[in-house]
C-alpha cells in the first residue's frame, strides 16, 4: 500500500513539474515579504497585485495572523509575495506567535516591502519595523499606500516619508491599493531586486495556500466584519470537512472562542447572527471555487486558546 502511495505521490510531482514551464533568459523569480504595522493596507496590497482576493480584509488590526503567499507572475518575472501579520506589541502567545512568523519571514526573502499609510506621518511602529529590515540587511522599499486618502499636508508627510527612505537608500513607492494607482510602478521595483532563477509556480496558480485554508479565512472575516469589538481577536476557525460533489460542495467548520458569553455573540438571537456570517462567508466561498456551497457552522468554547501551545498547534499556528 506504501508503495502505491509513493507512485501516486512521485506522479502528481511529475504532473505539476510538467505545468511548470522553463524560464528564459534573464527571467527573474523570488520572494518578496510585505511588511509593516496592522491597519496599513498589506492584504489589500496582495489581493490588488494578485488581481483577486486571497487575502481577507477588515478594520479590526491584526486581520492577519498567518503567512500567506500570493504568486504574482509577469512575463519578465514571477513574484512570490510574503503577506505577513502586522507587527505589534504583543499580549499573549497567540500574538508573540503572529509578531515572531512576521519578523522570521523579513530574513527568509530576497526583498522586502515596508507598507506605511501614506494618509498619516510615520509612527514609532513604523520605525520599529524599519529598523528590523535594516538589521536583516535585505533589500527594501518603503511603499507608501492610501495616497488616495491624502488631503490637508499631503504634501509635508509624503516629503517626511521620501527623506526617510533617501536616509537609508531605499527607492519609495507611492501607491493605492484601492484605485490601484502607483501599483505598476511597485511591481518594476520589486522586480528589480529579483535574482535570475526559475519559475517556482505554474504560472496560472495566483496562492500556494490550500482551499481549506482560505475558507477558514473567509468565515473569520465576516466575523470581524460583522461582530462586536469583544469577538475578533478571540476567534479561530478550523474546516473540519468538504465534500466536493458533482453539483455543490459541502463544507463543515467550526468557530472556536475563548468564552461562553463570546458563543452567544456569535449565535446572536434565535441564530441572526451565525446565520449572517454564514450567508456573506458561503458567497464568498462561491466565488473561491466557481461553484455552489452549502456551508454548517459550529461554535466551539475552548477557554484560554490563544494561550495554549497545543491549542495554538491543534488550529494550525506554527509555534515555535
Amino acid at each position: 500500500m506504501q508503495g502505491i502511495l509513493n507512485d501516486v505521490f512521485i506522479s502528481a510531482q511529475r504532473s505539476q513539474a510538467l505545468m511548470i514551464p522553463e524560464s528564459g533568459e534573464g527571467f527573474k523569480s523570488g520572494f518578496v515579504a510585505l511588511v509593516g504595522r496592522p491597519n496599513v493596507g498589506k492584504s489589500t496590497l496582495l489581493n490588488a497585485l494578485i488581481g483577486q482576493k486571497i487575502a481577507i480584509t477588515s478594520p479590526v488590526a491584526q486581520t492577519t495572523r498567518n503567512r500567506l503567499r500570493g504568486i504574482l507572475t509577469l512575463p519578465e518575472a514571477q513574484i512570490v509575495l510574503v503577506d505577513t501579520p502586522g507587527i505589534h506589541k504583543p499580549h499573549h502567545l497567540l500574538g508573540q506567535t503572529i509578531v515572531k512568523n512576521a519578523i522570521g519571514a523579513i530574513s527568509s526573502v530576497d526583498a522586502t516591502v515596508l507598507v506605511v499609510d501614506g494618509s498619516v506621518f510615520m509612527g514609532t511602529g513604523d520605525r520599529f519595523v524599519a529598523e528590523t529590515i535594516l538589521q536583516s540587511k535585505v533589500p527594501a522599499i518603503l511603499g507608501i499606500n492610501k495616497i488616495d486618502m491624502l488631503d490637508e499636508g499631503a504634501e509635508e508627510i509624503l516629503a517626511s516619508y521620501d527623506n526617510f527612505a533617501a536616509e537609508h537608500g531605499w527607492q519609495a513607492a507611492k501607491f493605492s491599493s484601492v484605485t490601484g494607482e502607483g501599483l505598476t510602478a511597485l511591481q518594476s521595483m520589486m522586480c528589480d531586486r529579483l535574482p535570475l532563477g526559475p519559475y517556482y509556480y505554474p504560472p496560472d496558480l495566483v496562492t500556494d495556500q490550500p482551499e481549506r485554508f482560505i475558507m477558514g479565512e473567509l468565515i473569520r472575516e465576516q466575523i470581524l466584519l460583522l461582530t462586536r469589538e469583544e469577538i475578533p481577536h478571540s476567534v479561530a476557525v478550523s474546516i473540519d470537512q468538504v465534500d466536493e460533489q458533482p453539483k455543490i460542495t459541502r463544507v463543515m467548520a467550526t468557530i472556536h472562542v475563548e468564552r461562553d458569553s463570546q458563543k452567544g455573540i456569535l449565535i446572536g438571537k434565535k441564530g441572526q447572527m451565525l446565520k449572517e456570517i454564514g450567508t456573506q462567508a458561503r458567497i464568498q466561498m462561491q466565488k473561491l471555487i466557481m461553484g455552489s456551497v452549502h456551508l454548517e457552522m459550529f461554535v466551539k468554547v475552548q477557554p484560554k486558546w490563544r494561550s495554549s501551545r497545543f491549542q495554538l498547534s491543534d488550529l494550525g499556528y506554527r509555534v515555535e
